[in-house]
């Protein structure tokens, strides 16, 4: 049994190189960059994306060196095990998208920790073209149902003033909510956006007419507010 033991322990155990080590973090940190700017260009996410890319470095250099120091011994990689069954981690993440891309970092600490770079670099390299390729098929496209919100403050504007205002641009809007009183009034409209021109325009209208108006538009497509 003991023979065994120390078998297993010689197969799962691999010495060390400090070069190679230090080759996988230079390619690590490359990529990690990498991906940190993919997310900034091509990521939908309506956090603030440029300080939630900060970690992406720091997720890959790290799973790259727990797994080059963890596959050198069988020891510590029991030792891991044990480590994370008690480890939990309480930040929530709100986006599928910001998941994805920690997930996509994992990986590239796994890939380069595993000695796999040429693998690793090559994957990754084709995921971020794929998604960057749908990325840019997806901007040309046409929202549906969006949620228009428009609120001002000037009182001698009514209601049907603002409702034809957006009937010129949109003449597939749906009025679903208003609200008005003496300080002025809050409309909700569910529209079809072709292109950002036509929300440009209406919006450029609508301060032409009112004063302190205030356009904003919701959907799960992420569209900026105005």
């Amino acid at each position: 049994m003991i023979k065994e033991l120390e078998s297993l322990s010689a197969i799962a155990s691999e010495p060390l190189s400090f070069m190679l080590l230090a080759i996988n973090l230079a390619v690590g940190t490359v990529m990690s960059l990498v991906i940190r700017w993919h997310f900034q260009r091509y990521g939908t996410s309506l956090s603030n994306r440029q300080e939630f890319s900060e970690i992406f470095p720091f997720i890959v250099l790290t799973t790259l060196l727990v797994i080059t120091v963890v596959k050198s011994s069988l020891a510590l990689s029991l030792g891991l095990v044990g480590a994370l069954s008690i480890v939990r981690f309480r930040t929530p993440i709100k986006e599928p998208e910001e998941l994805a891309y920690l997930f996509l970092s994992i990986a590239v600490g796994l890939g380069l920790g595993a000695n796999q770079t040429v693998v690793t670099v090559t994957a990754v390299s084709g995921i971020l073209i794929v998604m960057s390729l749908i990325k840019n098929r997806k901007s040309g496209r046409t929202y549906n149902n969006v949620y228009l919100s428009i609120s001002h403050e000037a009182p001698d504007v009514s209601l049907a003033d603002v409702h034809g205002i957006v009937e010129k641009h949109f003449q597939g809007g749906n009025l679903r909510r208003a609200e008005t009183d003496s300080g002025g009034s809050e409309i909700g409209y569910l529209i079809d956006v072709e292109n950002m021109a036509a929300v440009t325009e209406l919006t450029s209208e609508l301060r032409e007419t009112m004063k302190d108006v205030r356009v904003s538009l919701i959907d799960q497509s992420h569209l900026p507010r105005i």
